[in-house]
């Protein structure tokens, strides 16, 4: 049964929708976007607790940061280079170093964002981000994992910063599935290379494992669906089980998961990696599709990436 393409933004939508009935203290913010992240579902069901800042993304994040002070729940939603990029000074001040409880959900990341081109594709913002002190990073793998990342965030006390894609894509977790902070999930156990990957790239992993299965090599793949904090205990388990990892996201691999990934197991354990990503670029304007597989970001190029670290192994063994 061919899994439904699903937007990750209209299943952050219905979260809010049900956060809006079911939890009085959650107010959510926008900027002038309130159509295109979704959260005008919010507002549907509870305008008295919708924020509209208009294009003033600076000043949402400010009065984000004073509606946490008050006891509120703020969930401040923009594209993710506003968010993270013209934000970032007031993120770092008024939520990062206050230690606010600001749930910052960005929609709009990566390549996928396709038409709207270089200047509308968040390719750094899960780097900006993670270098905060205090701040948690989530990446959701589809639009069920973000419903349910939406709610767990509004449960978890303190910042958050939520990525999520633009496109439909395959769905790949269980609809009902509860979110867990700081945990990754194994998708399929292997023993012969670690497919570690976040955001829709977790369902490019899953292609790829299947690639390799015709070719005799059993891929473990792992949805790392937090950034920050990383599950270091299922990076360590899978790297000594497989001896050869290959991450996979939609951003750049320069302080992304795969630089988390990397900082980690050259530390602690050494092991043959190779990071699937986009690599010191912008991108540019053109279909999801047609940028996918001219960054490099497909299923084909993590096999490729597979073959390599194993050879790497191989060769040191």
């Amino acid at each position: 049964m061919t899994a439904p393409k699903l937007a990750q933004r209209t299943y952050y939508g219905k979260a809010l929708a049900q956060l809006g009935r079911d939890n009085p203290q959650v107010v959510v913010l926008d900027a002038d976007l309130a159509g295109s992240t979704k959260t005008i579902s919010f507002k549907k069901v509870a305008p008295e607790r919708f924020i509209e800042c208009g294009i003033a993304e600076a000043d949402m994040i400010g009065i984000a940061a004073g509606l946490a002070a008050s006891g509120k729940i703020p969930f401040a939603s923009t594209f993710g280079v506003f968010a993270s990029g013209r934000c970032w000074e007031q993120i770092r001040m008024a939520v990062a170093y206050a230690n606010l409880n600001v749930k910052v959900v960005a929609t709009h990341c990566g390549l996928s964002v396709g038409p709207d081109g270089a200047t509308h594709q968040a390719l750094e913002d899960v780097a900006l981000m993670r270098e905060l002190p205090n701040m948690t990073v989530i990446v959701p793998a589809d639009a069920y994992e973000a419903f349910q990342a939406t709610l767990a965030i509004a449960d978890y006390i303190g910042p958050v910063y939520m990525r999520m894609g633009r496109s439909e894509f395959p769905v790949c977790t269980p609809e009902e599935k509860p979110f867990e902070i700081g945990k990754a999930t194994v998708m399929l156990k292997g023993t012969d290379v670690s497919l570690i990957g976040c955001g829709q790239m977790v369902q490019a992993c899953l292609e790829a494992a299947d690639l390799l299965e015709k070719e005799g090599i059993s891929a473990e793949v792992i949805n790392m669906a937090t950034i920050k904090p990383l599950d270091l205990d299922a990076v360590y388990d899978t790297a000594a089980k497989t001896g050869a990892v290959v991450t996979a996201e939609e951003h750049s691999v320069i302080g992304g998961l795969g630089s988390a990934v990397a900082e980690f197991l050259s530390e602690v354990r050494p092991t043959p990696l190779a990071r699937v990503g986009t690599y010191d670029t912008f991108g540019e304007s053109g279909s999801a599709d047609e940028l996918m597989k001219k960054y490099g970001l497909t299923a084909a190029d993590i096999v490729r990436e597979a073959h390599n670290v194993i050879e790497m192994r191989d060769e040191k063994s």
